[in-house]
């Protein structure tokens, strides 16, 4: 995949190691017998470069983070800095606040000049210190106060919605003919971005809930007939249910947006649920908040401020028709619905997410010295990539079912493949 540059690189780099623009990583190592390799996307790999396009003395950058919540936001921010500070020498760093709103002078409070003060110990807490927000940002008042502010370089840190947002500012500023590299760094827990094998904060968000669960097969162990419904976060993919079911080990039954599901019938969840409760005498269920949306009425398909579509609730739905399945079925049970989710995304991350983290960002600041704009630091194979970010838009990444994550889940569940 072609990536976009400003302009000729002339300046010497400060660092002692590159890696050249010609190298490249093939989205897949493994080749079918039948499969042609034309039809195999090469990526760019990232690292820093020889030559730079931007003069470091006298380059601006600035850091924006938006959307939701990630274990690990602060340690990007952080690294970025640090980058971009002692290794390539710039001086002047800003921290844009509460999100794309910041962007607009407008709307938002002045960006905040960085420090290595002020970023001091900023890793050490969950949440982002810039603040963030969900929505659009008018995209020209955006790149015409970058261009007030002389902000050479825009460091976007977020999930896809983000991203998009990152996409427009770049095309925006290539209208208005001004060098501006903007360059994403991919944030979510549901680890569901295309060309991105780990999103920093999944592995901490799998920690946290799979403690949550644990705590949950308490609940439901030391009472008659306990049922805990535990529902996670993952719209459109149920990696986060997935992976902590699996650190947990106790879950029974989990239902994630990949597998469609019946709740009626012989072989539906409703009648596995009660084998269950009458050979054990309790149940530990995870759900994950995109899966089953099917089942639910008045899916108006409304959306938030990010685009996403608004999820009705199936954690509060499954509770509703588990109490009235089990009343009609004269079974008394108790039931226990919990929802973690925001306490899970809240917190710091833990040591292997702050390492990804910082890899995400030093790769990020050197992209954009080089000159690279238009994309996102991406991860496949174990190695760092340059994903053009109006590729993400042509891709969905879901936990695949045939896979070896989904057939662990299986086997450590003991739950029927389908409830069809």
């Amino acid at each position: 995949m072609q990536v976009t540059t400003l302009g000729e690189a002339l300046y010497p780099s400060p660092l002692r190691y590159f890696v050249s623009d010609s190298l490249r990583l093939a989205e897949r190592i493994i080749q079918r017998p039948d499969e042609k390799m034309t039809d195999n996307i090469a990526f760019e790999l990232a690292g820093p470069r020889e030559k730079l396009f931007f003069d470091a003395k006298t380059t601006r950058a600035g850091i924006v983070t938006c959307g939701g919540l990630s274990p690990g936001l602060n340690d990007v921010i952080r690294s970025l800095f640090l980058e971009l500070h002692h290794a390539y020498g710039v001086s002047q760093v800003y921290g844009f606040q509460g999100g794309y709103r910041g962007l607009d002078p407008h709307l938002g409070k002045e960006p905040l000049l960085l420090t290595p003060e002020l970023v001091d110990d900023v890793h050490k807490k969950g949440g982002t210190f810039l603040g963030t927000s969900r929505g659009p940002v008018d995209t020209a008042v955006a790149v015409q106060n970058l261009i007030d502010k002389q902000i050479n370089i825009l460091f976007v840190v977020g999930g896809d919605g983000t991203q998009r947002g990152g996409y427009e500012l770049y095309k925006e500023a290539k209208r208005q003919n001004y060098p501006l590299a903007v360059v994403g760094v991919p944030k979510t827990i549901d680890n569901d971005i295309p060309f991105v094998s780990q999103t920093f904060g999944y592995l901490t968000a799998i920690e946290e809930a799979a403690k949550a669960l644990d705590r949950a097969h308490v609940e439901a162990r030391c009472v008659n007939n306990g049922i805990s419904l535990v529902k996670l976060m993952g719209r459109n993919a149920g990696f986060i249910a997935a992976g902590a079911t699996l650190a947990s080990q106790e879950v029974n039954f989990i239902l994630v947006p990949e597998v469609p599901f019946k709740l009626e019938g012989p072989n539906g969840f409703l009648a596995a649920l009660k084998k269950r409760i009458l050979d054990r005498g309790h149940a530990l269920v995870v759900v994950a908040e995109g899966a089953g949306q099917e089942l639910l009425q008045n899916n108006t398909q409304l959306k938030d401020a990010s685009g996403n579509i608004l999820l009705n609730d199936i954690g509060q739905y499954l509770s509703t028709r588990i109490k009235t399945f089990f009343e009609d079925e004269d079974i008394p049970v108790h039931l226990r619905y919990m929802d973690p989710s925001y306490l899970i995304r809240s917190t710091r991350a833990n040591a292997v997410d702050s390492v990804l983290c910082d890899l995400f960002a030093r790769n990020a600041v050197h992209a954009a010295m080089a000159g690279k704009t238009g994309l996102i630091i991406g991860k496949l194979h174990d190695k760092y990539i340059h994903v053009p970010s109006e590729l993400l838009a042509s891709r969905k990444r879901v936990m695949e079912t045939d896979g070896m994550l989904w057939q662990g889940v299986l086997a450590s569940t003991g739950q029927p493949a389908s409830f069809y």
